[in-house]
């Protein structure tokens, strides 16, 4: 074996749900790793390290520290396994024993695959490290076992080697599959394999027999709720009440499983935005094409192209032209329908296929939100981008019949877009659509109501559900037109973000929402914590902080009636920055909450350095929280690292009595949704208050 040893891939550095459960499942004892054997490169995860007892930023991994740490006696036998890999596209798995940095001994099973290209040539090798110390203690004192086992954190099973009927099973076991202890100890292995036979069970046992009661295999485990997941199960012989039986250390291998998938596929997606790539897109056109034939069916095909982005590459260099294409491609796809394909062409083109368009009109409405995804901000390596986008439009089969004349027009279209001014769209052969104007009209509206101060403040309370008390109050804003009456944010933000109006509108939100706490406060009612969305903008500003000050003198607005929400997306993408200017704040008596948590990817570090007062989970894991186990699983790790570090949660979105129990089961006690309360304007909340006052 002639590359690096590594441990765990990292397959997309944005998918922040995967990104969380990921730091849940580095508790486990378990690690994935890949060697490229075309460049030799590799990556440990934090997981490996910890097994060895190494120091990541001080260590390189490599295949001569691999072996300085085994034992003398299964050098040999590492090296001829990991060398044979290189000729069989069989797994191989190794029994090993290490001594790491610190000098303790460990009992490791490393699994191994070879991936090859079409030709037979090895391209990398994948596998996963796993930490069997445990279990081989376990073997030599069963009281230290079961102590263990009841404590792990990892799926253990004691099974009976005839019946196949379990005979112990762990908290861990339970927690994974949703069952009761009491449940899963009436049933066998084949009820939480959908795929296990008989058949399959004898040959693994004739296999578990020859090989001297051990074995390492890969299972498929359906939950109660009958999801399914992929585990890797270490089997070992042992004696339970007289009963000859086997345990099981399960580990849940599907980010592995992912991986694999992820290579296979490789040949027919775009490396960097993982999109389907040209071929892939040129047969997926041909495709629907056939089938709007068939079924008399139209579609549209957007041709795609950034505005000047190579200035981005040629002023800031190629690794923040990709970062920005990896966006864009990312705020593509929360564009379109589940329905619809996306593909990367190359550079920074891309191309989307429409199905089944019935009205025009719908082939507008996505293409303005596309444009408005893309001109949000991008924020890149310290840099703030904004980038706009030109699209060109062609329609099957009003414009054309076939492939080849369906690109060239859309991609005709794109060109005259650029031609008249960029940043919008333009239909083959037809004039530009009126709901571009409607945009331009909408800047201007929004400029004149800053101006008339026609923003108005809602507030939607927030509740402790254990006392039922308002604890406080989320100020939101809300455009009332002259003529047009209520208009919805989400119609009029997205613009104000984009040509920096938000800044305005939010000083005007800031100062009416505090004027009314005063109000209240003076009138003896008791509203609670005053929430206020701050975006980085404006922290950023210089006369921020003044400005705040004299606004609460003014007001008679007392600072510990404050809470500043910051995204999490923002703070994070200038963390260090941030600290200083939030820690001015919060020396004031400002509460510091971060908003939407969970949504991005928080490094712990900054978390610990920023003075912070609240973690607000946000809604969108909170809606499927009965029924979604990732959404589960994410909400509680908030609410646990929020307690480790001595920080208060709230749940937005609340809206049924299910999502309620949950959070009060797990301790979040502050919530704020639909269940309690809807964003009411002033006077409905003073009417409120003093019903509660009483």
């Amino acid at each position: 074996m002639s590359s690096k040893l590594c441990d765990n891939v990292k397959i997309d550095k944005q998918l922040s749900k995967e990104d969380i459960l990921r730091e849940l499942e580095a508790m486990a004892n378990i690690s994935n790793w890949e060697i490229d054997l075309v460049t030799n490169e590799s990556i440990w995860s934090e997981q490996s390290y910890k097994i060895y007892a190494l120091d990541k930023e001080t260590t390189k991994p490599s295949v001569k520290l691999f072996y300085s740490h085994l034992i003398e006696e299964d050098v040999l036998r590492a090296h001829t396994t990991f060398a044979n890999l290189l000729t069989s596209k069989k797994a191989a798995s190794l029994e090993c024993s290490i001594i790491d940095a610190k000098g303790n001994k460990k009992y490791l099973v490393l699994n191994a695959k070879v991936i090859f290209d079409k030709d037979g040539n090895p391209l990398k090798m994948i596998g996963t490290t796993q930490d069997i110390t445990e279990i081989s203690i376990l073997k030599k004192n069963m009281n230290e076992f079961s102590r263990i086992m009841h404590n792990s954190l990892n799926e253990i099973y004691i099974v009976d080697y005839n019946t196949q009927k379990y005979l112990y099973v762990n908290n861990g076991a339970c927690q994974a599959l949703g069952y009761t202890q009491e449940e899963l100890l009436k049933m066998k292995v084949y009820d939480i394999n959908p795929y296990l036979t008989l058949e399959e069970v004898n040959t693994l046992k004739k296999k578990y027999n020859e090989n001297n009661g051990t074995l390492l295999v890969r299972a498929v485990h359906q939950k109660k709720d009958k999801t399914i997941y992929h585990a890797q199960s270490y089997i070992h012989s042992i004696t339970y009440k007289d009963k000859k039986a086997y345990v099981i250390f399960d580990t849940d291998i599907s980010d592995l499983i992912k991986l694999e998938e992820q290579i296979k596929h490789q040949a027919t997606h775009d490396s960097l935005t993982s999109l389907p790539n040209r071929a892939l897109f040129n047969d997926r056109l041909s495709q629907i094409i056939k089938s709007s034939k068939r079924n008399n069916e139209k579609f549209a095909l957007l041709f795609i192209d950034l505005d000047q982005f190579k200035k981005i590459n040629d002023t800031l260099g190629h690794y923040i032209g990709d970062e920005v294409l990896k966006i864009t491609s990312s705020r593509l796809e929360k564009s379109i329908r589940a329905d619809d394909t996306l593909a990367r062409l190359g550079g920074d083109e891309f191309t989307i296929i429409l199905k089944n368009i019935i009205d025009i009109s719908d082939i507008s409405k996505i293409c303005i939100k596309i444009i408005e995804e893309i001109k949000k901000p991008m924020i890149v390596d310290g840099h703030t981008l904004y980038i706009s986008t030109s699209i060109g439009i062609s329609k099957y089969p009003q414009d054309a019949d076939n492939e080849k004349d369906l690109i060239k027009y859309a991609d005709i279209a794109m060109y005259k877009t650029k031609d008249e001014g960029r940043d919008g769209f333009k239909y083959f052969s037809t004039n530009f659509s009126a709901s571009t104007y409607e945009k331009i009209l909408l800047d201007n509206s929004i400029r004149v109501a800053i101006k008339e101060e026609q923003f108005i403040v809602y507030y939607q309370p927030q509740y402790n559900i254990t006392t039922n008390e308002i604890t406080g109050m989320e100020a939101l804003v809300r455009w009332r037109h002259p003529l047009e009456g209520l208009i919805s944010p989400a119609k009029f933000i997205p613009i104000a973000e984009d040509n920096g109006l938000i800044i305005e509108i939010d000083k005007i939100v800031m100062k009416k929402a505090m004027q009314q706490f005063a109000f209240w406060h003076k009138e003896g009612l008791n509203p609670g914590i005053l929430a206020l969305n701050l975006a980085i903008k404006q922290l950023n500003k210089d006369e921020f902080v003044p400005m705040l000050i004299q606004t609460m003198k003014d007001l008679n607005f007392n600072p510990e009636w404050l809470e500043f929400e910051v995204a999490e997306s923002q703070v994070m993408s200038n963390a260090g920055n941030c600290i200083k200017k939030l820690k001015e704040l919060s020396e004031l008596g400002i509460e510091i909450a971060i908003d939407d948590f969970g949504t991005g990817y928080s490094s712990l570090a900054y978390l610990k350095k920023l003075p912070l007062d609240k973690l607000k989970i946000d809604k969108s894991f909170i809606r499927d929280i009965s029924s979604n186990e990732d959404d589960t699983a994410i909400t509680k790790a908030i609410i646990a690292l929020a307690q480790s570090l001595n920080l208060k949660t709230i749940a937005e979105g609340v809206e049924d009595e299910l999502q309620k129990k949950f959070l009060i089961n797990n301790g979040c006690n502050n919530v704020q949704g639909y269940l309690f309360a809807k964003p009411l304007p002033a006077d409905k909340i003073t009417k409120l208050l003093r019903e509660i006052k009483g």
